[in-house]
């Protein structure tokens, strides 16, 4: 049997993060978690990040494919929130998002992470944003920096 796993260094590989500025007070804790990670972790140079920030999650589609597009980085994350309000808007927000970034990650065979809260309250995101649940934006971190590696020996 052969099993195919990696770690997660991923010295001299670059890696793009495409940040929503809606909900930021949220946004900027996944940030500073994914940063955090993929420098003490995945022992990423700092000169081999790159941080586009984008209006909100609607958006993260196009944006995540053109950065896709220009072949410049071996993965991306995705960092977001979207919260439920009073309406169906959160449906469309989030389910449109949610679906573009899977169609980025197969269309140019690259690892994006998913890390766009969807959560139903400012409480959850709070909770996922670094507190007693964690940081999704770490989380997700870790797995591109495990997913390039993967890549790496497939």
């Amino acid at each position: 049997m052969q099993v195919i796993e990696a770690g997660y260094a991923a010295k001299d590989k670059k890696f793009a993060l495409v940040v929503a500025r809606f909900n930021g007070f949220i946004v900027e804790s996944l940030l500073e978690g994914a940063l955090d990670t993929l420098k003490r972790v995945g022992n990423v140079a700092e000169d081999d990040i790159t941080v586009v920030r984008i209006p909100g999650a609607f958006e993260m589609p196009l944006a995540l494919q053109r950065v896709a597009a220009s072949k410049k980085y071996d993965a991306i994350i995705a960092l977001g929130a979207v919260i439920r309000g009073g309406t169906p808007h959160f449906e469309y927000v989030s389910g449109e998002c949610t679906k573009g970034i899977g169609q980025v990650a197969l269309a140019y065979n690259l690892p994006v992470a998913f890390g766009v809260l969807t959560v139903d309250s400012i409480e959850q995101a709070i909770e996922r944003a670094g507190t007693k649940a964690g940081n999704k934006g770490a989380e997700a971190a870790m797995s591109v920096l495990e997913m390039v590696n993967v890549l790496d020996q497939l």
